[in-house]
Parts: structure tokens; sequence; C-alpha cells
């Protein structure tokens, strides 16, 4: 009884490796996108009409398409992660991607990383490593059953039924009046849904899993459930992430978002997946700890982070808004 325990620590500790380099891989990956993509936009807005303007010559850029098959890459390998080891890893270890998009911008886009930017890196890393070293092993599951078990815990359940409320209110009645106002609007659909997605994702990646290696869970309906809520919760996410990334700053949507994200993530994992059960005060203490240095030390890297200079575009509409308000201001004078 002994051995078997001994064996199952191991093969935890073996996942969340695997895990936590997936992880890592699909943080460099994606950080490494956001510039290559940047670049090609760059060099496509060069030649032609900038995308922000309406162009489209991107599309035909070499470079732009890299940075496409490299995002790609990444998010695959974060899926893969999400499989191996639990969202309280996966999911904090974003914010390595950007620590990668910021240095590779301070050497390639002269996108210069100051000093202050320089300590959000390092506590994105101290952070990081804390997460990393007391993260909760995952128990081994068997087939796509026991994890629907677990998404029908009556715990589970209720926290699904608050989400689908709260979001429900937040989409209907909120958005229509304060989603262009308030920023909280958006980006709380996103996180609450953003959870839902983790969790259906996760057990889809698992199903996949014991597919390949010869427990074919295709014929229950419990994985085609999970694959429905995941595609229904992406798009869900994706079409509100989009709203508040083009009516606020990003600079601002970036941090806020991926702190109320991960915070959703992390507590419906722990509610599902049981993450915390049998951990020690201080081992459960120290990952909050470790999220929390990690959040810190992305919002100092936003917040420090040079603003894109405005486009043509949005500098004529800018000196367009100034000239008219100077002509009534004018003209109300000579009325006087």
């Amino acid at each position: 009884m002994a051995e078997l325990d001994v064996s199952r620590l191991h093969a935890s500790i073996s996942d969340n490796l695997l895990g936590f380099i997936l992880a890592v891989s699909s943080s460099a990956f994606i950080g490494s996108s956001f510039i290559i993509k940047k670049k090609g936009l760059k060099r496509a807005g060069a030649s032609g009409t900038r995308a922000g303007s309406g162009g489209y010559g991107y599309l035909l850029e070499p470079l732009w398409w890299i940075g496409m098959v490299t995002m790609i890459v990444g998010e695959f390998a974060n899926f893969i992660a999400y499989i191996y080891a639990p969202a309280v890893l996966v999911t904090p270890l974003g914010a390595l991607s950007i620590i990668v998009s910021a240095v590779l911008a301070h050497f390639l886009l002269n996108e210069y990383l100051q000093k202050l930017g320089i300590v959000g890196c390092v506590l994105c890393i101290v952070g990081s490593t804390l997460i990393v070293l007391y993260a909760p092993s995952e128990k081994s599951l068997t087939s796509v059953e026991e994890i629907w078990e677990l998404a029908t815990q009556p715990d589970f359940l209720l926290y699904t039924a608050s989400v689908i409320a709260v979001a429900l209110v937040l989409i209907f009645y909120c958005a229509p009046r304060y989603g262009q106002t308030n920023i909280m609007v958006y980006i709380g659909i996103c996180s609450i849904v953003g959870s839902l997605t983790v969790m259906s994702v996760k057990a889809v990646g698992i199903a996949i899993k014991l597919t390949i290696e010869g427990s074919s869970q295709a014929a229950s309906f419990q994985t085609w459930v999970f694959v429905f809520v995941a595609v229904s919760c992406i798009i869900l996410q994706l079409n509100y992430l989009n709203r508040a990334l083009d009516t606020f700053n990003t600079a601002v949507v970036s941090p806020i978002y991926y702190a109320l994200f991960t915070t959703f993530t992390i507590v419906a994992s722990s509610i599902m997946f049981k993450d915390w059960s049998g951990q020690s005060a201080s081992t459960i203490v120290s990952v909050l700890c470790g999220f929390i240095t990690v959040l810190s030390g992305t919002m100092v890297l936003h917040w420090t982070r040079e603003p894109d200079p405005p486009s043509a575009t949005e500098s004529l509409k800018e000196r367009s808004e100034i000239h008219f308000s100077l002509l009534v201001e004018g003209l109300r004078r000579i009325r006087i």
C-alpha cells in the first residue's frame, strides 16, 4: 500500500512538472507571437493601409502569419498543460507571457522597459516560483464519468448556477446600460465565464488523453456536453473580451482581466477538483502569496508600459474634434 502511494506521488509530481514545462513553453510562444505579429503589422502598414485604419494588407505579410502560428502553438501547449497539471498551477503562469513580450519589445521594437518594469518581471518570476514549489497535486482520473461526478457535485453546481445568474444580469441588464462606461461589466462577463471555460476545456483534454491511452471516451455523452460547454463559453468569452479591448485602454483591460480571470479559475478549480483537499495551511498560504506576487508584478508591468502612439486616423480625429470645439467656442463668443 505504501509503495502504491509513493508511485502515485511520483506520478503526480511528474505530471505537475510536465504541466509546468508546457505552461512556460506556452507563455514563451504566446509572448513572442505578440511581438512577431506587431512587427508584421508595422511592415504591412509601411507599404499600405494600416490595420487600425481598416487595412488587411497584413494578411499578405509572412511575418504576421508566423506570429499567428506561434500563438496557435502556444495555445495548444497551454491546452495540454491543463490536462496534466491543476489550474491553480497553469493559469497564473500565463503572466510569464507578459515578461516575454516586454523583454522582446525592449530589444526588437524599441519599447524600452523601465526600471520599475524590471521590478515587475522579478515579482512575476518570484511569484511563479512559489506557485510551482507549493502547487497541489491533482488526483488521477480514469474516465470522463469521474469528471462528470466532480462537475455535478452540489457545491460546484451552486457555483455554476451563480456564474450563470451573474453573467445573465451583466449581459442583459448591465451591458446595455453601463458597458461603454464601466470597465468591470465586459471584463466581469469574460472572467466568470472564463472560469467555466477552463473547467470544461480541462475535462475535454482529459477525455482526449484517456482516449489516446486506449480508453475511448467518445461514446460518453458527458464528453460531448463538456465540448458544447467549452465551445459556447469560449465564443461568449471572446465576444465580450473584444468589446472590452475595443472600448477601453488595453493597458487597463489586461491586468484587470488577468486578475479576475485567474481568481475565478482558481476558485472554480478548488471547488470542482478539490485542489486544496489534504493540503496544509502553510502550503495554501504559500500558493496564495505566490499568486498575489505574480498579480502585483503583472500590474506593475502594464502600468509602466509605454503607450502605443496614436494612429494617423486617431490623430486626425482628435484634431478635427479640437477644431470643431474651437469653432463652436468662437461662434458662442461672437453671439455674446
